[in-house]
């Protein structure tokens, strides 16, 4: 049994996941950790024409080309101009066709926390108007509240349809131009 699959059944027994946790404006904002596959800085993304305006474009990373999704525009917050502590973490999605790799551009990142099953809550009902799917559940943790993310949902049901409109070799091509 490697590391990975040692955490897992760790967690299992004990009811605990690890977030990693990260800023947005004045909230946090948590991932599973197992999702994470790197936290890198900003860099420069390729733009690509016609894609939605939370998908900023895409990096080469070690020869993959991996979509950016800016959450700020995604989660519907104000726009805000990249600084030092912008980062991108990478992160595994699943989708109907197995895994896929994306960004998410994230103000900076905060803490990683074990967060067991009693401090979570699912997100409130917030009504018709607003689709809170990609809200996983609520945490408290040292008397402050966490947004679990859904990075399936927030990312595969929006991105990944939007971005099935373009052939991948073709991202390929417009990334090594």
């Amino acid at each position: 049994m490697d590391a990975l699959q040692q955490t897992a059944v760790s967690r299992q027994l004990d009811h605990t996941d690890q977030y990693l946790t990260f800023i947005m404006g004045n909230e946090e904002y948590g991932v599973e950790i197992l999702r994470v596959q790197e936290v890198k800085g900003w860099e420069n993304v390729r733009k690509i024409p016609n894609l939605p305006s939370y998908i900023k474009g895409v990096i080469n990373l070690r020869g993959a080309v991996v979509p950016i999704v800016c959450l700020r525009e995604r989660l519907g917050m104000p726009i805000k101009t990249a600084a030092n502590m912008t980062v991108v973490i990478v992160l595994r999605v699943i989708t109907e066709k197995g895994h896929s790799i994306m960004g998410v551009v994230a103000d900076g990142v905060s803490e990683v926390y074990n967060i067991e099953a009693s401090q979570m809550q699912p997100p409130p009902n917030f009504g018709k108007g607003f689709d809170a799917s990609f809200i996983k559940s609520v945490a408290t943790v040292n008397d402050k509240m966490i947004v679990l993310l859904d990075v399936d949902r927030l990312l595969y049901k929006s991105a990944q349809e939007d971005l099935s409109k373009f052939d991948p070799s073709e991202l390929a091509k417009q990334i090594t131009k």
